[in-house]
């Protein structure tokens, strides 16, 4: 990728040409000449800087949804930022995490594979405690868990992958869920330790005690959607995400819309004499007969055919026949 160059970089290249301590001429020849950079085939580069960026804004959206989260469940200050999204072989990332740690093993539908969310001992031992009614600090000394301390991270943290799901809407709708819980990362071998990985590093503070929270995605289980991982595809999506909840609040607000609906037993035309004329008994004809059903309107547009009734001792019309379906008569 080529460098950008500043404003008081470029001022400086045209100063140093035009009073000769640097040749153009000579400049043209390095251009030529060929770049060799070196590439370590260990780790390979499978993720691209826009797949990156993609991981990254969907990560820092799981960050505040894990932060509000965590905040609701432990009751007390919690901060979650996202420090780095890196690519790395799965090696490393297991050589870099301690021996004694919590690993959330976890599939996501209809992604193939498995993942892990790393939790430092310090920041879920601090979640333990301030569940157990502490005041959230971690231990000088981390033990391992016992079964009631491996259920209750198990909860708390098998809740936590909705909002991994809610960040992960705008790409693709994922069902993740906790497969297992572990201490030891050399029991845990979810692909091969060459495999490239994209590890997101989330910075966690909950009062006064720090740690890192880290997601491990192997390359093959992004691979299927890469290409949805695109920056142009992002705000697609996001486009389209934003049309479709304007369509349905339309929609939502359309549908609570009040009608006036009208059951007409028929009409009748009379001169105005005849009108100032009527008292009470007299009898005006209709234009249908009694066999004739009644014409229902919605809004002034005669959409149904009904029968007049009784029901609950109230007056009642029954739908018997449905007309104009779909046609909108706005001539009137």
């Amino acid at each position: 990728m080529v460098d950008v160059l500043s404003q008081n970089e470029i001022d400086a290249l045209l100063a140093a040409l035009s009073s000769g301590e640097m040749d153009a001429d000579e400049l043209k020849k390095e251009e030529t000449q060929r770049k060799i950079r070196s590439y370590d085939f260990k780790r390979a580069l499978r993720f691209s800087k826009d797949h990156i960026r993609s991981l990254t804004r969907i990560h820092e959206n799981f960050a505040r949804y894990l932060t509000t989260y965590f905040s609701a469940q432990l009751r007390t200050f919690v901060q979650i930022n996202v420090v780095q999204v890196e690519q790395l072989p799965y090696d490393e990332f297991i050589r870099s995490i301690p021996k004694m740690t919590i690993l959330n093993i976890f599939e996501a539908e209809p992604l193939e594979g498995r993942m892990v969310m790393e939790v430092h001992p310090n920041i879920a031992y601090a979640m333990l405690d301030r569940l157990l009614g502490g005041v959230g600090t971690a231990p000088t000394k981390v033990n391992t868990l016992t079964e009631i301390e491996t259920t209750i991270m198990e909860r708390i943290f098998s809740r936590c992958f909705e909002s991994l799901q809610e960040a992960w809407k705008t790409v693709l709708d994922i069902e993740p869920r906790l497969e297992a819980l572990e201490t030891n990362p050399q029991f845990m071998q979810i692909v091969s330790p060459n495999e490239t990985i994209a590890l997101i590093s989330l910075s966690t503070k909950i009062g006064d005690t720090t740690g890192m929270i880290n997601l491990c995605i192997p390359h093959v289980v992004l691979e299927p959607i890469m290409a949805r991982l695109s920056v142009h595809q992002w705000f697609v999506s996001e486009k389209k995400t934003r049309d479709d909840q304007e369509i349905q609040a339309i929609r939502d607000n359309v549908t609570k819309a009040q009608l006036p609906i009208v059951a007409e037993l028929g009409e009748s035309r009379i001169s105005v004499s005849e009108f100032l004329g009527l008292s009470v008994g007299d009898v005006i004809s209709l234009n249908r007969t009694v066999e004739t059903g009644l014409s229902i309107k919605v809004g002034n547009i005669p959409k149904f055919i009904g029968s007049p009734g009784v029901v609950k001792d109230r007056v009642a019309v029954q739908i018997d026949e449905i007309v104009n379906e779909g046609v909108e008569e706005l001539d009137e």
